[in-house]
């Protein structure tokens, strides 16, 4: 994740026609109108909340999926959103539609049931879509007037087509995997890119891997399906023209599920970041042996991309054979994370403990994995057992399942009989996060990330940088608490001084651990 490095262009945006309700227009009164609602997220480990303050933004992310809904739905409709993390939802907005599309993660499901209960309030039709809705409740999908699930290039032409000759379904499911060239360029002119701090754009859908724990398989396949070269560029020259500079995390699950076409597609990526003077950083999701491959490590980082976010999980060989996380099997991870930080990626970890084959000894095996690799964005969870995943399924036909999985997997959470005692469990998973988060380790991680890290492109100092960069020396330097402000300056100086061209990732460095360090203190405040 991207917050401060990108340079801040807003005076340079394309002007934002506002998407706020502003009354009937009689010349469109027999227009569908449809609202796009986007439910509130709660505050979690990749919210940013306590972060965004530093770079005068309102949310981390835009709505991807319900934007490229947008640009599905009739071009003669008038079309609108609200993102709930954005915007309050009015009854004036309800009111101005015929149809609300709505769309959500699990993570999201209060807000949902609050948008939802005021649709019945105003007898409103609601069209829902969205990984939430394939297992939700049932007293939420009673709710809901069409059901409109999967890939949506594949279920909402039907609707449409049963829509306009008046025999709309209730359900609309689709077992096949579209191509993704017909997957259209997302409606950016339904949200103020300003709001944001980082926008998206996906490569590929689906992933090679079959971990036990995860749904990507489950949800989008196996098999990457890819979006042509022309079409991805396309979508970068869209976000440009639009006037966006800076942080764009491209979505894919594992964006090298398919190595040889992407190594196939970085040149171009590359020549196009070349003439456009590199206008984004970039930052995705990976899997663990990127590392094998020197050839497209030099590519990735050539083409702009800053950071990696990749499922370490466990230093654990038997857990990790336990979940099918073969991919981490029978390597050193540090090294493989070292190779990575040396090339100039930063890597973002994701840790879970809860496995079966876990003893009481994973959680100080993990903190010791942890701050040794110099990963400083570590999201350590605790395993849950998604829907339809291979756990999920195990779990329950051993009987073991309890509750809806939260959707949060950094909530402290556990929904189903674990082999170790739960309270032991919960008690280590608390203190790997006080630890790992604690000033003291949070910072000597940093250091440890210096140690290794190796910036390829030049940082470009931009206005919205230098803002965030006096935002942190007030509002950790000065009114931070004691052990907090000496722990900044000191290392403040020494990157000034020593590794000054990552001086930029330090500062954001420093303002992500803000954040992780009040949701860390809400979760071990909950037992």
């Amino acid at each position: 994740m991207v917050l401060l490095y990108g340079r801040n262009l807003n005076h340079r945006l394309k002007p934002y026609q506002s998407n706020k309700i502003k009354g009937p227009d009689p010349q469109s009164e027999n227009t569908m109108k449809a609202l796009l609602i986007y439910p509130k997220y709660p505050v979690t480990f990749w919210s940013f909340k306590y972060a965004l303050k530093y770079v005068s933004k309102k949310a981390a992310f835009p709505p991807l999926g319900l934007l490229t809904v947008g640009a599905l739905l009739p071009k003669d409709w008038d079309i609108r959103l609200v993102d709930l993390n954005i915007n309050n939802l009015r009854d004036s907005d309800l009111q101005w539609a015929d149809y609300v599309f709505i769309s959500a993660m699990l993570v999201q499901k209060e807000s949902v049931a609050a948008v939802l209960r005021e649709c019945r309030r105003l007898g409103k039709k609601v069209v829902a879509g969205g990984p939430f809705f394939n297992g939700a409740p049932e007293e939420l999908l009673s709710l809901v007037d069409h059901l409109v699930l999967n890939e949506a290039e594949l279920t909402l032409p039907q609707f449409l087509k049963d829509l306009a000759e008046g025999r709309a379904a209730r359900v609309y499911r689709s077992n096949d995997f579209p191509p993704l060239s017909l997957t259209p360029v997302p409606r950016w002119d339904l949200i103020d890119m300003r709001d944001y701090a980082s926008l998206m754009v996906q490569y590929s859908r689906g992933c090679p891997y079959n971990c036990d724990f995860c749904d990507i398989t489950a949800m989008y396949g196996r098999t990457p399906r890819l979006k042509g070269t022309d079409q991805f560029l396309d979508e970068l020259q869209k976000i440009y023209d639009r006037g966006w500079r800076g942080s764009l995390f491209v979505v894919d699950d594992n964006f090298i599920g398919n190595r040889v076409a992407v190594k196939k597609m970085l040149p171009h990526i590359i020549e196009w970041m070349k003439i456009h003077d590199y206008p984004f950083y970039l930052f995705t999701e990976a899997s663990i042996n990127i590392a094998d491959d020197e050839t497209l490590i030099h590519l990735m980082v050539e083409a702009g991309f800053k950071q990696v976010f990749i499922g370490l999980e466990t230093p654990n060989e038997d857990s990790l054979q336990e979940c099918s996380k073969n991919q981490n099997c029978s390597r050193d991870l540090t090294a493989a994370i070292r190779k990575l930080q040396a090339s100039g990626i930063e890597v973002m970890g994701g840790y879970i403990v809860g496995f079966d084959s876990d003893d009481e000894g994973i959680f100080a095996r993990q903190i010791k994995f942890i701050q040794e690799s110099g990963v400083v964005t570590a999201m350590v969870g605790l395993l849950n057992a998604l829907p339809n995943t291979k756990l999920w399924h195990r779990l329950r036909e051993a009987n073991r399942l309890e509750l809806t999985a939260s959707g949060d997997n950094t909530d402290g959470s556990i929904n189903f009989v674990s082999k170790m005692d739960r309270m032991k469990l919960i008690e280590g998973y608390q203190r790997i996060i006080k630890t790992i988060y604690s000033p003291r380790a949070y910072y000597q991680r940093i250091s440890q990330f210096l140690r290794y890290h190796n910036p390829y492109l030049k940082q470009k100092i931009a206005k919205g940088q230098i803002k965030a960069l006096l935002k942190s020396i007030l509002y950790i330097g000065i009114l931070g608490n004691g052990k907090t402000q000496w722990y900044y300056w000191r290392l403040f100086v020494k990157t000034l001084l020593f590794y000054r061209r990552s001086f930029p990732e330090v500062i954001t460095l420093m303002v992500y651990g803000q954040h992780f360090r009040k949701v860390a203190k809400k979760v071990c405040l909950k037992s």
